[in-house]
């Protein structure tokens, strides 16, 4: 079926044949019937430019390879179907009183989004990446055969190119994840409220290492004296004997409300200098420091997720999600490009400033020890401007950008950010030598 199709930032739809597979048989035929213009596979369609679109050529959606086939809770081992969503993992292990070490900053991402694109969440400097955790994968590749890979031994290479290579290596059709046992479903949360970026970004680096989740959030319309003024907030799984007693009776419960779904009406424009000052102030005022509160997956994980489409709230133009790493000695950049973001007149409203820890064996991996940044700017003119210019300060540090966030970078500024990019190319040349995978992506950046 002929379908048109976004990444969440809705900025460049193209329209592509749509194929709902159930079997390996059935993905298999697909692949030898759709040589000229290439396959890619697709999960929930969160990425936020196109590495899951296709023009002119055949996407497969993956979301019907929804089966959990075994957890082994001794052994801390979950074996799921590609098509599996972290929402629907953490409803199913929670009962038994597991929990996937790595979350995004939404449950509505495929198993195999987030091996392709080696996801990240707050955890990052404790826990690493979700690659990070993926003891085997089954990976269908351009000439039909389904490979069982490891990270280590025959077959490594192909795994972490694999692990954030962004769909092009293969179809994840199965993967076996380790698993971590918790006592409750909350966390312990600190919460600080900084004045500016400096304070912020000496708070943060100051005892990170006591929270297994952390993220500040910064104010990015605020100049002079409140430049990048924050909100941070970290936290620590919530032990049974932190938990109040109306808590304590059910523990491991999920609570998950979705409160309403952003229609598909808005004009663009309804975030803008006035609307993100307001949202800004608002957001910091609501904040303040407090200790050992005691919030739910949701609250402190997913906030996001209780509405549905919020990415509609940009209006019918979109946004593009900047996200950019760069090391700690480049922590200069940070305070650079949030100082240009503020006065520039482009406004972000949803900003997230991480620390990353060591990064991972995977090639096209993000994270990188350092510091990541990341904002929402609504599709406007002069934003192409703003982004090439930061581009520059990023990359001249030593940065990179996020495939997964990306929309509107080049081939020169993937291979300058992501120097392995040459191995990387190489393994995939060697399994698919055809360019049998394809996506607007990998034709945009030349990948």
């Amino acid at each position: 079926m002929l379908t048109r199709l976004s990444g969440w930032g809705r900025t460049s739809p193209t329209v592509a044949r749509v194929v709902s597979p159930r079997d390996v048989e059935t993905l298999a035929n697909v692949l030898e019937q759709s040589r000229e213009r290439g396959v890619i596979a697709r999960g929930l369609g969160r990425s936020y430019g196109d590495p899951a679109q296709n023009a002119g050529g055949v996407v497969l959606d993956m979301t019907r390879f929804d089966r959990i086939r075994r957890v082994e809770v001794d052994d801390g081992l979950v074996d799921v179907e590609a098509g599996v969503s972290l929402d629907a993992l953490v409803r199913a292990l929670l009962p038994l009183g597991l929990w996937p070490p790595v979350l995004p900053g939404t449950r509505q991402v495929t198993v195999g989004g987030a091996i392709a694109a080696d996801v990240h969440g707050k955890g990052h400097h404790v826990v690493g990446s979700f690659g990070d955790h993926v003891r085997s994968l089954d990976l269908l590749t351009a000439d039909g055969s389904v490979r069982t890979l490891t990270p280590d031994g025959d077959g490594s290479a192909l795994f972490w190119a694999t692990v954030g290579g962004m769909g092009l290596t293969g179809v994840v059709l199965r993967a076996t994840l380790r698993v971590v046992p918790v006592e409750t479903s909350y966390f312990v949360v600190d919460t600080e409220r900084a004045g500016d970026l400096d304070d912020l970004l000496a708070r943060q680096s100051a005892d990170d290492d006591r929270y297994a989740e952390s993220v500040s959030w910064f104010d990015a319309t605020a100049t002079g004296s409140r430049l990048g003024r924050g909100v941070l907030t970290r936290a620590n799984h919530a032990r049974l004997d932190d938990l109040p007693a109306k808590l304590r009776r059910d523990p491991l419960a999920f609570d998950a409300p979705r409160l309403f779904t952003v229609p598909d009406v808005l004009p663009s424009g309804l975030l803008n200098r006035a609307t993100g000052r307001a949202f800004s102030e608002l957001w910091y005022r609501r904040s303040p420091t407090r200790h050992g509160q005691v919030q739910n997956i949701t609250e402190f994980l997913h906030p996001l997720d209780v509405v549905g489409e919020w990415n509609r709230g940009y209006g019918p133009r979109g946004f593009i999600q900047y996200q950019f790493a760069v090391p700690f000695a480049a922590v200069d950049v940070i305070r650079r490009a949030v100082r240009r973001i503020a006065s520039s007149g482009h406004v972000s409203a949803l900003n997230v400033l991480k620390r990353f820890g060591p990064g991972n064996r995977a090639p096209l991996s993000f994270p990188a020890p350092g510091w990541t940044l990341c904002v929402d700017l609504p599709v406007r003119p002069g934003l192409g401007e703003l982004c090439d210019e930061l581009d520059e300060l990023v990359l001249d540090a030593g940065g990179r950008h996020y495939l997964a966030k990306e929309s509107r970078t080049t081939a020169e500024a993937v291979r300058r950010g992501y120097p392995r990019f040459a191995e990387w190319r190489a393994v995939r040349a060697s399994v698919d030598p055809d360019g049998v995978f394809a996506s607007d992506m990998s034709r945009r950046l030349e990948l």
